[in-house]
This record gives C-alpha cells, sequence and structure tokens, in this order.
C-alpha cells in the first residue's frame, strides 16, 4: 500500500484509547495520517497519546462523549480548525453490556444503543457535513458480526451493531453522489480487554476457538482469535484508494466464524 495515499490526510478515531481503535489509530500513523484521537476516558487516552510522542506532531487527544451530539459537534468544529479538513472517519468506539434479556435493565438497553449506535450517527452527521462541501471523504465503522449471527446474552449488542451496520449502508447510498464511501468491518472474538472482560477462566480464548453447542455458537474455522491490528488493517484497505469504488461494504474479520451468513 502506498504511504503518499494518506500522508498528510487528517483522520479521526473514536474509541481510540485502547483495543482495535488503539491499533487503527497506529497504523494511520505509521501510513502518515495527522489523527485526532477521540475516547470518553481521558485518563487512557492522554496516556496513549503520551506513548506515541515521537508522532506527536500528528496525533492530538479530545476527550469526548460521543453518544452526545452537542459534544460531537464541537469536538470536529475543533479538529477541522486545528488539524484542517477531515478526509477520513473511523468509528470504534462501543460498548458491551451482556446478560438474559429478563435481567437486562432499562440502562444497560439505553447505554448500549446510545453509543453503539447513536454515538456513530452522531460522529456520521458531523462529519459527513464537512465532507460533503469538499465532495470527498471515506467513513468507516466497526461493527460486529454478532450483527448478522444471533448470540445468547447479547441481545443488546447484536442488535445495536445489526442496527449500525444498516444506518452505514443507507449513508453510503445517500453520501455516494457526494464521493464519500462508507463501509462497514465486522470484527469476531478479538483479543481486546472488551473480549478478555467475559471469558470465565484461563480457557476463555479455546473456547471462544472451539464454540460452544449449548449456546449455538460455532467456533472460528481458522483456530485463532483475531488480533486487533487485523481489524486495523482492514479498516485501512477501505479508507485507501485501493479501494476507491467499493462503498456500502461489510468486511467480516472473524476467522470464518459466522460461515459468510
Amino acid at each position: 500500500m502506498n504511504m503518499l495515499q494518506l500522508e498528510g490526510k487528517v483522520a479521526i478515531v473514536t474509541g481510540a484509547a485502547q483495543g482495535i481503535g488503539a491499533a487503527v489509530m497506529r497504523v494511520l500513523l505509521e501510513q502518515g495520517a495527522h489523527v485526532a484521537a477521540i475516547d470518553i476516558n481521558k485518563e487512557k487516552l492522554n496516556h496513549l497519546v503520551s506513548q506515541l510522542n515521537i508522532k506527536k506532531d500528528r496525533i492530538q487527544g479530545f476527550h469526548t462523549d460521543v453518544s452526545k451530539s452537542a459534544e460531537v459537534e464541537q469536538t470536529v468544529a475543533i479538529i477541522e480548525e486545528q488539524l484542517g479538513s477531515i478526509d477520513i472517519l473511523v468509528n470504534v468506539a462501543g460498548i458491551l453490556r451482556m446478560g438474559s434479556i429478563e435481567n437486562f435493565n432499562d440502562e444497560d438497553w439505553k447505554e448500549t444503543f446510545q453509543v453503539n449506535t447513536t454515538g456513530v450517527f452522531n460522529m456520521c452527521r458531523a462529519v459527513s457535513k464537512k465532507m460533503k462541501s469538499r465532495q470527498q471523504g471515506a467513513i468507516v465503522t466497526i461493527s460486529s458480526n454478532a450483527a448478522s449471527v444471533p448470540r445468547m446474552f447479547m441481545s443488546a449488542y447484536a442488535a445495536s451493531k445489526a442496527a449500525t451496520t444498516m444506518f452505514m449502508k443507507c449513508l453510503g447510498l445517500e453520501l455516494a453522489s457526494y464521493n464519500i464511501r462508507c463501509n462497514v468491518v465486522s470484527p469476531g472474538s478479538t483479543e481486546t480487554e472488551m473480549q478478555t472482560s467475559i471469558w470465565e477462566n484461563e480457557h476463555g480464548e479455546r473456547t471462544v476457538i472451539n464454540g460452544s453447542l449449548e449456546q449455538f455458537r460455532v467456533g472460528i474455522p481458522l483456530k485463532k482469535i483475531a488480533q486487533p491490528v487485523d481489524v486495523a488493517k482492514a479498516v485501512l484497505f477501505l479508507i485507501s484508494d485501493d479501494s476507491s469504488h467499493i462503498t456500502m461494504h461489510d468486511i467480516r474479520v472473524d476467522g470464518g466464524a459466522t460461515l459468510g451468513a
């Protein structure tokens, strides 16, 4: 991939403080982009930005709650003012709340959709307005393979990701005439804090790889958990000129766990 494709471009990454978001941020920096890193966790965000101080002239952190539209609009305006015209938006911020439906409370349901779905809407609305006036841009949202395959005890998460996936496809259709491409990357089990937090013991990784008949869950045919950089590289392809004729697409990065369904 030609580094000059992203050299000097301005990219926003939400959920940048850890996991997939941090991996996306790193590959963008490696490709010469200027990155506006957004996260609600100010401490983790500042720590990561300071770790990458060798590239500090090309990275800036913004403490923002993507579920709050006013905060998003203000942050996007500041980014445009301080870093320049936004070329790329990568929506990674997301939360996972698990539980059976009878034990799932109103707040868990509400927060899941506020971050995973409304947060994506807020970011896309604020950024696409800027991109439309310039007739160019690339937006990629991290969804989940759970958006297409039912999961036990993940109803809110799966539903929020399914809504987000369809929103991105509709957005891609709406913005196509403005030369703005909108795509989705749907990871399966990936070695992040979100994933390891739901493992019950030291055999959690093997359990995921093998699958569970009791939970109607297929294992992973490639026999390995994804690394955040695996997802980041798919994002990199979709925001690069190498995918200039791809929009409204959903790439699964799950080792075959959803059997292409």
